[in-house]
């Protein structure tokens, strides 16, 4: 995984994207030295996309199973909680 400043990004954006789709790199951007962020292949986002989906489903069987969550709320005190 190389790293590069967000100039050199920006005169290296075509290289990068190309090393990302063909060479199968992660370029990481920075400034002042900072990881702010990153050029992945579709395939990472897409994985990292499905890890997000799985834990998000894994916080739902998690909040379905709290006994607390067992009763359902009424939309109308939802709204009311929320000042809508």
């Amino acid at each position: 995984m190389g790293s590069v400043s967000v100039t050199e990004a920006r005169e290296l954006f075509s290289d990068l994207v190309n090393r990302v789709v063909y060479a199968d790199e992660r370029v990481v951007l920075q400034r002042h030295g900072k990881e702010l962020a990153a050029i992945v292949s579709m395939d990472d986002l897409k994985l990292l996309e499905a890890l997000d989906d799985e834990l998000d489903v894994e916080a739902i069987k998690v909040a379905l199973a709290d006994p607390e969550n067992a009763e359902p709320i009424p939309w109308e005190k939802v709204k009311a909680q929320l000042g809508l």
